[in-house]
């Protein structure tokens, strides 16, 4: 029991520090554009939190988004940070109140497992969404352009990023889970059931 919660354990640091690597290697949209970044962080915090839950994604995701706030950080005060780094990606660990049902869909196919999967990608996405959009309305409104107002310049720019990174991201899990399943099955990984 102790050395697969050591496994659990060391399964969430990696998967916190490849999405820590994988933003490193992002796109970043021009200023005048929106800002923001492109990249694949969300990749590893689905695939952990798809195959071992939601806590196990949760966990990830917050260590993600300290080491974050670490490699990247932009602070204007303490609450904005919370949002935008720890409960931005401790929301994309949420793909995983998916886990029961893409490990039940695995029984019967790969294929319904990733149909199964994309649903709740998205709503770890969306609730990446639901924090950034929340800062933006709280902490960023100075920079929405004059007449416009704060909510929906905050949707515009928070989408202007999230979504492509959400595609993308979607996309490369949807690759990355079946390639895994050969490698070590989720039911040997998942001796430990975390969420």
């Amino acid at each position: 029991m102790r050395s697969q919660r050591t496994q659990l354990i060391v399964e969430i640091a990696l998967t916190a520090a490849l999405a820590a690597v994988l933003s490193m290697f992002a796109v970043k949209l021009p200023i005048n554009f929106a800002g923001g970044t492109i990249s694949l962080s969300m990749v590893p915090i689905f695939v952990l939190a798809l195959r071992r839950g939601a806590i196990a994604g949760v966990l990830a995701g917050v260590l993600f988004g300290m080491a974050d706030m670490l490699i990247e950080p932009f602070f204007i005060m303490p609450q904005q940070v919370f949002l935008d780094y720890i409960v931005a990606f401790a929301a994309v660990g949420l793909a995983g109140l998916g886990s029961a049902a893409y490990n039940k869909a695995l029984d019967r196919s790969q294929w319904l497992a990733l149909l199964v999967a994309v649903p709740f990608m998205v709503l770890g996405g969306a609730g990446r969404f639901a924090a950034a959009w929340t800062s933006g309305v709280l902490f960023f409104g100075a920079n929405a352009p004059a007449g416009q107002p704060v909510w929906l310049y905050s949707i515009v720019y928070n989408l202007s990023y999230i979504v492509p990174s959400l595609v993308v991201s979607v996309t490369a899990a949807l690759l990355v889970l079946p390639v895994l399943e050969r490698a070590v099955p989720v039911r040997d990984a998942s001796a430990v059931t975390a969420g």
